[in-house]
Parts: C-alpha cells; sequence; structure tokens
C-alpha cells in the first residue's frame, strides 16, 4: 500500500490490485459509518481510493499504511436489473475470443452477477466486474469515433454501458433502454460503487435458463458510496473506455 498527498485535505491510496481496492474501499466505509475515519467522500478506482476532506493526513497515512485490511466482504444488496438486447456487432467478435458461440457469449454474461468497482469515464458509466479473467478481452484495436448510448460492451476485466453517444473501443456485445445518468433522478446516476448488477436478455433469441458460474453468495451490510465520474477517474488511469 502508497499513501501520496493529493491537494490541500486529500489522500491517494495505491494498491496492487482491483480487489485489494475494493477491500480498503470497504474497510473504509465501515470506519467511516462507526465513526473512526473522518474523510468528506471516499472514491475507489481501478487500484486506487482517494479520500478527501481527511484533517490529519499524516496521522490516517500512517495509520493506513500500518493496517490489516480484511477482504471485501460478500455482496449485498438490491441487485439493479439492466434489461439488454444481445445484439452487439462485436458479439461473433467475443465468440471466438472466448470460443464459443454468439448465443454462448450471452448466456455466459447474462448468468453473471456484476457488481460496479467504480465509476469514471462519462456521468453515469460503471466499471462492472463479475465475469472470470478467462473471459478479459483486449479493446477494438480501431476505437470507433461515436459509440451509441446505451451500448453494452466489454473491454479487460470489465463490461460497462455507454450512459450516452461517445468515442469509445470497447467491445459492443449489446444494448439496453436503460437510463443511466438522468439529472432529474435522485440519486442521478443509476449504478454507482458497490452496486450489484445483472443484464436480462429480452427480445427474440434471448437466452434462456443459463448455467450458474459460481455458488451464491451471503449477504453483507449495505452501504451507500458516493458517485464518482470524470473522464477515466482523475486519480486512476488504468481504465479506459
Amino acid at each position: 500500500m502508497n499513501v501520496l498527498p493529493v491537494g490541500d485535505d486529500a489522500l491517494l491510496v495505491e494498491v496492487a490490485s482491483g480487489e485489494e481496492a475494493e477491500a480498503l474501499r470497504a474497510e473504509l466505509l465501515r470506519r467511516r459509518a462507526e465513526g473512526t475515519l473522518a474523510a468528506r467522500e471516499i472514491v475507489p478506482a481501478a487500484r486506487t481510493v482517494l479520500l478527501d476532506g481527511v484533517a490529519d493526513r499524516a496521522r490516517l497515512a500512517a495509520e493506513l499504511t500500518a493496517a490489516e485490511v480484511p477482504p471485501a466482504p460478500p455482496r449485498a444488496g438490491q441487485v439493479v436489473e439492466i434489461p439488454v438486447r444481445y445484439d452487439g456487432p462485436d458479439l461473433a467478435d467475443v465468440g471466438a475470443h472466448w470460443g464459443v458461440a454468439p448465443r454462448e457469449v450471452a448466456r455466459i454474461h447474462a448468468d453473471t452477477e456484476f457488481r460496479v468497482a467504480f465509476c469514471g469515464f462519462a456521468p453515469g458509466f460503471g466499471y462492472l466486474t463479475g465475469l472470470p479473467a478467462r473471459y478479459d478481452v483486449p479493446r477494438r484495436d480501431t476505437p470507433r469515433t461515436a459509440v451509441p448510448a446505451g451500448s453494452v460492451a466489454l473491454a479487460g476485466p470489465y463490461t460497462g454501458v455507454y450512459p450516452r453517444s461517445s468515442p469509445g473501443g470497447w467491445q459492443l456485445i449489446g444494448t439496453t433502454d436503460a437510463v443511466l445518468w438522468d439529472h432529474t433522478r435522485v440519486p442521478a446516476a443509476l449504478l454507482s460503487p458497490g452496486t450489484r448488477v445483472r443484464f436480462v436478455p429480452e427480445g427474440p433469441g434471448a437466452p434462456r435458463a443459463p448455467q450458474a458460474l459460481r455458488e451464491p453468495q451471503a449477504p453483507e451490510t449495505p452501504q451507500t458510496p458516493p458517485d464518482s465520474e470524470g473522464p477515466r477517474q482523475t486519480h486512476d488511469r488504468q481504465a479506459g473506455s
């Protein structure tokens, strides 16, 4: 763990993996909830956690570097369901990379429970983890100049949904009519860090009765972390669109 000062009253904690970042965020939220940590915001990214609004940075930095961070607790809370049509132009390419038919890509994806690891790139864009590492896919060699809003996409270990039309190099496997960002809604973002997500197939040819990829997990205490937005997280540029 590496702790760096940021600005006037913030700390950036660097860790080795996304799993460690998730575990650290969960522990920091727990400490803040019990009143042993004072931080205005706790913002996760791919392999960092930003603590903003810290009064005594030197003391907290020393505590963090000496602390043992327990693993993130099992997933809990309400699952956000996102309807999806598996009709993306890169579905066949993803199937070829996985060594399965396009229909099986849809089945595997729809049978996975995802979790929002962090948010960034654009308001409402969440980086969702959950697929086993064998299903990681590369970004496209040539990014598209305009990806339609509602595109469900894969890149590396992440699934994401484009909240608005924008350039992007992720592999497009489907589309959804779900509104990811609505400034008139409270909260404006449909997804925030820690949110559990499932994609529900719809339309002709939707996969049915998919086989589970993992055993169900026990519940945890729900938490409500702050939203984060902006181009690829200003404090962590390890992920992109």
